[in-house]
Formats: structure tokens, C-alpha cells, sequence
């Protein structure tokens, strides 16, 4: 069974949302992202978990203008779990200031199609971002990116890791993984055999924890289900989450 720790701080909203909001104050809002929807829209998606998020606050508060709120990092579109929001500039600007300092850490959980050969290890590639893709190159072209694993829990058709990233590029845990011959379960962009129910990837950010950037007060958040087994999550992971993702995905 996956260990875990308690929350330091935690807050539930007890209005009923569409949204799975985990923590909610003045500043900032964490919310649980589902698969198959972009954290913020861009170019090549209007509708994304942001401007429903904008939508939302408007009419749950009766703002008369513009709603500020800005993603603080964000999510691959095939990943599900944590997402932090800012709800004020001056929030915003502090929390990207700590996320530069390492200051926030974020926890992922990733099912691997094929065990690494080392149950705990550190990985270091340089990649770059190509169309939609990170590559690994060289030292000269690409960005040093690092994280550490560890096997939590190992079975003979997947295994299950924690992971702890030390830098934040693009597509990074998808890309180290398959370099070293792990793709992340359902992820066939990057190399999986297997195909998941809304082309989603078994990659959850679980856990959030920093100091809150005004109260200075802890904040750890977990994704809802951080307790369970971990054959029991991985369950819920594939399922198809019609309710919440069929509101958010562009047509």
C-alpha cells in the first residue's frame, strides 16, 4: 500500500461545483484537473479548465467584471490530478517567484508499462520542445532536466512510481521515463503499447506543498483518492470520467 503523510493544511469548499476544488481562499485555488483537458487555454484550445474555472467563480460570487485567475504551473492535457491556480496578481507573482526557488513541491504518481531496472534512481537528460513533443538530446541544445523515483508498488504487467521533479520542462517525466525504456501506461506518443479510455496517461500529480504565499502558513493538498491501493486507483484512473471531462473538452 502507498504510504502517505497528512495534510498540514487543508480546506474544502462546501459549495457544490462541477469542479473538484480541493483548497480555496483569497489567493489561490487547487483544483483536480481530469484527464483529456488543457489547464489553460491557448491557440489551439478556447475552452480549457481555466475559463470554465472564470465562468464558475463570476457566478458563484455575482462579480460584475473580469474574474482574475491565472494557472500557476501546468498539466499535460492526457494527465489528471492537481492544479494550482492564483487568484490575485500579487499571489501569482509569488508563487512563479517560489516555483523558480523550488520552493512548491509536487508529487506524481506514474504507472510505468515496463519496470525501470533500478527500484529508486535520479535521471538526468537534456531535452528540447519540439511540436507537441520534448526530444532528448545533448547538453549543448537541450535543457537539463532531473528528476527522482522511487517503486512503490510492482506488479508483472505495470509498476507503479512516485516521482519528485527537480526541474519543470515540458512533457519531462513522459519523455525520461520512455527514454529509459518506461513509457507511462497509455501514453503512445512517447512509446506505450496500451491505449486508455480518453487517450489518457496513468501520470497523476498527487500532491502539493508549499508555504502559502501570503499567510505563510503550510499547505499540503492530496488528490482524493491518495490513500487507497494502489490497484484500487489505478482502477479509477481508467475509468471514463464522462461527467466532469464531457463539460470541459472542446468539441
Amino acid at each position: 500500500m502507498y504510504q502517505q503523510q497528512q495534510p498540514y493544511y487543508f480546506m474544502n469548499t462546501d459549495v457544490k461545483t462541477p469542479f473538484n476544488i480541493l483548497f480555496e481562499d483569497n489567493h489561490l485555488m487547487i483544483v483536480l484537473k481530469p484527464h483529456g483537458v488543457v489547464s489553460e487555454a491557448d491557440e489551439y484550445h478556447d475552452i480549457a479548465l481555466d475559463t470554465k474555472l472564470r465562468d464558475f467563480i463570476k457566478k458563484r460570487d455575482q462579480k460584475p467584471g473580469n474574474v482574475y485567475l491565472k494557472a500557476v504551473h501546468r498539466l499535460d492535457k492526457p494527465a489528471t490530478g492537481l492544479v494550482i491556480f492564483a487568484k490575485t496578481s500579487k499571489a501569482l507573482e509569488r508563487m512563479h517567484k517560489m516555483m523558480q526557488d523550488k520552493q512548491i513541491e509536487k508529487t506524481y504518481l506514474a504507472c510505468l508499462e515496463k519496470a525501470p531496472s533500478f527500484d529508486s534512481g535520479h535521471l538526468i537528460h537534456y531535452l528540447t520542445h519540439k511540436l507537441h513533443k520534448a526530444e532528448v538530446t545533448n547538453e549543448k541544445i537541450g535543457k537539463k532536466s532531473e528528476l527522482d523515483y522511487k517503486v512503490i508498488e510492482k506488479q508483472p504487467s505495470w509498476t507503479w512510481v512516485e516521482v519528485k521533479l527537480i526541474t519543470g520542462r515540458y512533457h519531462q517525466i513522459r519523455a525520461q521515463f520512455a527514454t529509459i525504456g518506461s513509457p507511462i501506461l497509455g501514453d503512445t506518443r512517447y512509446g506505450a503499447n496500451t491505449h486508455l479510455n480518453d487517450e489518457a496517461i496513468a501520470l497523476v500529480n498527487i500532491r502539493v506543498s508549499f508555504l502559502h504565499p501570503v499567510t505563510k502558513l503550510p499547505v499540503m493538498v492530496e488528490h482524493p483518492d491518495a490513500h487507497a491501493r494502489l490497484s484500487v486507483f489505478l482502477d479509477k484512473l481508467l475509468q471514463r470520467q464522462q461527467g466532469r471531462s464531457s463539460q470541459l473538452r472542446t468539441p
